[in-house]
């Protein structure tokens, strides 16, 4: 749950990507070539046999949690919807069983970044030999009905123009904020990357396995996006972000709202510490190696 999302205009490349949003994280207008291989097309160009499986990392979402399963389970291409309960106190896990999802559950509160996890490696252990692993499709467990409209963000990752989509949502009712988070998270990333997205924060993503494990270990808390972001563009791994009709619930600018918020700036801000530490380190070790 994003509460900082911003929604701007964003230069469309409507001839050739249609839905595909802005400037693809390789630094062109033109179509991005994805890093991870695809399997060969099928049957006049179909990839029958690629599938995809949503991960909704939840906590305390008996409320919202059943019509978000059944508007996943809508999704073109979707043969798994697995729900990760993440030590909540109400009925999630049940309520998501009768729903049609499969469950897995932490026995206590882990965070977003280890449900994500826990989630690709139960699917991991889903996937068959004779198919290609399928593709991650994270969503929040408070999008209800509108979690349908997530399935943009499949064909850039299944036809290789991307290794990763993120979605861009419209502005939230209710939403507090000034977007202080955002623009952190946003220069922080461009600056290490050269790419400047609309939506940092936005947990909506569809990853390739590949790209998934190649970001692995993910940021803690509140930062996993925007290290997740930092470490695929920087291991040369390709982004796009694509327009979503979604809703979810806000925080609000009331004192619960802007907790939240400070914890988010708090993980962001360690998330992109260490990763210049990291690339710091990774330099320092590069000139020791070339004897410089």
């Amino acid at each position: 749950m994003n509460a900082d999302h911003r929604s701007t205009e964003s230069g469309l490349n409507t001839e050739t990507t249609g839905d595909v949003s802005g400037v693809p994280a390789n630094g062109t207008h033109a179509l991005p070539v994805a890093k991870t291989p695809r399997p060969a097309p099928l049957h006049g160009g179909s990839r029958q046999k690629q599938r995809v499986a949503v991960i909704i990392p939840a906590k305390d979402e008996a409320r919202r949690i059943a019509a978000t399963v059944r508007a996943a389970k809508a999704i073109p291409h979707v043969d798994l919807v697995l729900v990760v309960d993440d030590g909540s106190e109400d009925t999630t896990q049940h309520v998501a069983r009768e729903a049609g999802a499969v469950v897995v559950r932490h026995s206590h509160n882990r965070g977003k970044a280890a449900a994500m996890e826990t989630g690709a490696a139960v699917v991991a252990m889903r996937d068959v030999a004779d198919r290609p692993p399928r593709l991650l499709l994270f969503i929040d467990g408070d999008l209800g009905e509108t979690a349908v409209n997530t399935a943009p963000l499949v064909p850039p990752v299944l036809d290789g123009l991307a290794d990763m989509s993120i979605a861009l949502l419209p502005p939230q009712p209710g939403a507090g904020g000034r977007g202080i988070v955002v623009g952190a998270a946003r220069r922080a990333i461009q600056s290490m990357t050269g790419w400047t997205p609309t939506q940092p924060l936005s947990g909506m993503r569809c990853l390739t396995r590949e790209a998934f494990e190649a970001a692995t270990p993910l940021a803690r808390g509140w930062g996993v996006e925007t290290g997740l972001t930092i470490d695929l563009l920087r291991k040369g791994y390709v982004a796009v972000e694509v327009p979503c009709d979604l809703r979810h619930r806000p925080s609000g600018s009331d004192l619960k709202g802007q907790i939240h918020r400070a914890n988010q700036y708090r993980d962001v801000q360690l998330a992109v510490g260490a990763r210049r530490v990291r690339s710091a380190l990774d330099a320092l070790g590069g000139h020791k190696h070339s004897g410089k």
